[in-house]
């Protein structure tokens, strides 16, 4: 990456330096009507009185103007990766250092830049659909081991095509979006008969989530390497999991009540433009896959991750776990053909989720159910308190950034707080 200065003062740890720029929606107070923005530093960019200043005027985006006077990212994303790429490239020319128009516009400064921690971050975009992975070999195994046992701990299909299922896109939340504790069915130890109840087991899960820009026609699947044409941007995705009424509704067909209830994701939205230094190789497959999944090139990042989880009594988080995507078995570009190769189509805002990232050691499990290994061995933590899964009045957080020379792309955080259950 080529060194790069902006007249904004941004810290080397900042997570949102001028090499980053994502993308994302807040309301600059609460009288003003939400528009979309570009995080420089502690600052927002007003993309739309930047627009209104006629200074994105690119071929691709001079008649599009009012995409940035939106409440979403749709209408922004759905002109396609030339008009992404021509604003970010604007935008972070006028950012420079060397670069005299807003540098040196007191007034337009004034209006068009925000301090984040005064304005209200929105969800990114309106989700039209979601759809949740389970990508991680080291989390699929551990899982597999706690139901199955080591003999039978990944299902006979789970090397031959990414494992998914479609969730529920209208409980997806943006990050500071408080929850109550799920309700549902949930069969007892030893028991003959469920009950109704709140959920005992609820578990956090540390996952990755890919925006759709592009559409796709129905009918026609995408290949892997076309699939980074129709993926915007990254965020970070808490897919929050009512373990105990998971394990009693998911026979035969999967995750239905234990999941759709609540999914945080990150406000920001880091372009795969801005990850593109830090893309990697991901775990060799064994066997190979079907040539439709079949990915020559290298489509993982080198994405440091955390998950912080701090009680009601706490003043200061704890890390509980920290792991990396690099090591993810199966990486978006074959996520996205494998969704579309029986012809389904994807829309703006779709979002795939890349399910919980876990490493091989016990402090890089990304789940709760993992970390106390299916409640048999709590945690303990810096207040004394222990946690097999979530209490009422616990808040997690999910963090993370790509390490570069002297400056970070980072994502912000992903946080959400459990409250107590509406009923019981």
């Amino acid at each position: 990456m080529v060194a790069l200065t902006s007249f904004i003062d941004v810290a080397s740890d900042s997570h949102f330096p001028l090499q980053n720029l994502p993308f994302g929606v807040f309301k600059p107070d609460a009288q003003t009507a939400p528009r979309i923005g570009v995080a420089i530093g502690d600052l927002v960019l007003d993309l739309q009185v930047i627009a209104e200043h006629g200074l994105l005027t690119g071929p691709e985006l001079r008649d599009h103007k009012i995409v940035f006077a939106q409440s979403s990212l749709n209408a922004f994303l759905a002109l396609g990766q030339s008009a992404w790429r021509e604003a970010r490239t604007t935008v972070m020319q006028l950012l420079c250092a060397d670069e005299a128009t807003l540098r040196d516009n007191k007034k337009l400064r004034a209006q068009a830049l925000h301090r984040q921690d005064q304005v209200s971050m929105l969800l990114p975009v309106t989700v039209r659909g979601y759809t949740d992975f389970y990508s991680s070999k080291e989390h699929a195994t551990n899982l597999g081991k706690m139901f199955r046992g080591s003999d039978n701990a990944l299902m006979p299909n789970w090397l031959h095509m990414p494992i998914g299922y479609d969730g529920r896109a209208s409980s997806i939340v943006v990050s500071g979006t408080d929850f109550a504790r799920p309700c549902g069915q949930i069969m007892p130890p030893n028991a003959d008969n469920p009950i109704f109840s709140a959920s005992k087991r609820l578990d956090a899960e540390l996952e990755v989530g890919f925006i759709v820009g592009s559409n796709s026609k129905l009918g026609e699947p995408i290949s892997t390497q076309a699939a980074p044409q129709h993926i915007f941007g990254v965020v970070l995705l808490n897919d929050w999991s009512a373990r105990d009424i998971q394990k009693w509704e998911y026979q035969p067909l999967g995750p239905f009540l234990g999941k759709n209830f609540c999914t945080s994701i990150s406000p920001w939205v880091v372009t795969l433009d801005a990850l593109e230094p830090f893309r990697v190789s991901g775990p060799k497959q064994q066997p190979q896959p079907l040539p439709y999944l079949q990915c020559e090139q290298a489509w993982n990042f080198n994405l440091q991750l955390q998950m912080l989880l701090k009680t009601a009594t706490m003043t200061q988080p704890d890390t509980v776990a920290t792991t990396n995507f690099r090591q993810v078995y199966w990486n978006f570009c074959q996520q996205v053909a494998h969704h579309t190769i029986n012809g389904c189509n994807l829309r703006t805002g779709d979002i795939f989720a890349s399910g919980t990232v876990s490493g091989d050691q016990p402090g890089s499990y990304g789940s709760f159910i993992e970390l106390c290994w299916g409640g048999k061995q709590p945690l303990t933590l810096s207040n004394g308190e222990t946690r097999t899964f979530l209490e009422d009045g616990d808040s997690v957080t999910i963090t993370g950034w790509c390490q570069g020379d002297n400056y970070r792309i980072g994502f912000g955080e992903v946080t959400g707080t459990v409250l107590p259950a509406l009923s019981k």
